[in-house]
């Protein structure tokens, strides 16, 4: 039988058949995926093929073989650095949303996330929430860091999840689609899905006013068949969002304003951090290239990066 993950818990998987049927399945054995050491071989999103098998009295759903994926969304597990941990596979677009405080989102997580969905060539649409509750200073900020992302080409959105605002755009989106929704704990997924979609009342949780922080309310990826003919997967709150396998001379082919000049420049195997001549730099210097973006890749290229298990909150 063949179906999709819908939800994963590590040790179980609610798989939906072809007939519209969820089993709950299991794995046998372990999955050695082209090489990926992952946490978690199966992943919500992947198209599997799974048998029936009797154990004693007992009929037990076994997945036998994933499907090779149109694409997945990868990042570092935070507390095995060794490891990686495949968020969703077999996505059409991913939703990131983003708060400028309570609790805030830095351009170097927004930037880390951009780079990793342009590597597995996932398009992605910047949701700026909770633009019912910004003063006017923090409206323009929020402006202005839409602009940044506007010109190198991503779709950017203002909504206000609570109000309603803009959710109609969102939902026009996602007809016919499969979307994740990422970012922050906190930051509005599960009142956004449940502004999109009033029956589903997923749990949301308040921010704790200690560390401006969201209190996890999703820990598992899940899948959910929407009435408007689309598929959403929700998935739980990122604190940080390490890029995985990238040479340091492939990371600045994934911002996309990187990649256009980089033929200008003097050596073609430019890093753009201390070389003569180089188009990037140029561009930074006569402000056609954002600052905060050069400072997230110079970060990704130099190691430092490594912050972004620390939460820097405490």
């Amino acid at each position: 039988m063949q179906g999709t993950v819908y939800k994963s818990t590590g040790s179980w998987y609610t798989v939906k058949s072809e007939e519209g049927d969820f089993y709950e399945c299991r794995i046998k054995g372990k999955f050695r995926i082209k090489g990926i050491k992952s946490t978690n071989p199966v992943a919500v999103g992947d198209n599997v093929v799974f048998e029936l098998e009797k154990i004693g009295d007992e009929t037990v759903a076994v997945i036998s073989e994933i499907k090779e994926r149109k694409n997945y969304i990868i990042r570092k597990s935070v507390n095995l650095s060794k490891q990686t941990h495949i968020i969703a596979a077999n996505l059409d677009q991913v939703f990131l949303l983003i708060t400028l405080n309570n609790p805030p989102t830095f351009t170097s997580f927004i930037d880390r996330f951009l780079v990793t969905a342009e590597a597995y060539e996932i398009p992605v649409v910047l949701l700026f929430n909770k633009m019912d509750v910004y003063d006017e200073e923090q409206m323009v900020e929020v402006d202005y860091l839409m602009k940044i992302y506007r010109e190198i080409g991503y779709h950017c959105i203002d909504i206000a999840a609570k109000e309603g605002k803009n959710v109609d755009k969102v939902r026009e989106l996602m007809i016919g689609k499969t979307s994740m929704f990422s970012g922050h704990s906190g930051v509005g997924k599960s009142t956004l899905v449940n502004a999109l979609e009033s029956g589903l009342k997923l749990k949301t949780a308040e921010i704790s006013e200690q560390h401006l922080q969201g209190q996890h309310t999703t820990t598992f990826a899940e899948m959910y068949d929407l009435s408007f003919d689309a598929k959403i997967i929700d998935t739980p709150g990122i604190k940080g969002f390490g890029i995985v396998d990238m040479e340091k001379d492939e990371i600045g082919d994934y911002f996309p304003e990187f990649f256009k000049l980089k033929s200008e420049c003097k050596f073609n195997n430019c890093l753009h951090l201390d070389e003569p001549k180089c188009a990037i730099k140029n561009a930074l210097e006569n402000d056609e290239i954002s600052w905060s973006r050069y400072r997230s890749y110079a970060q990704m290229i130099t190691g430092e990066e490594e912050n972004y298990r620390v939460d820097i909150y405490k």
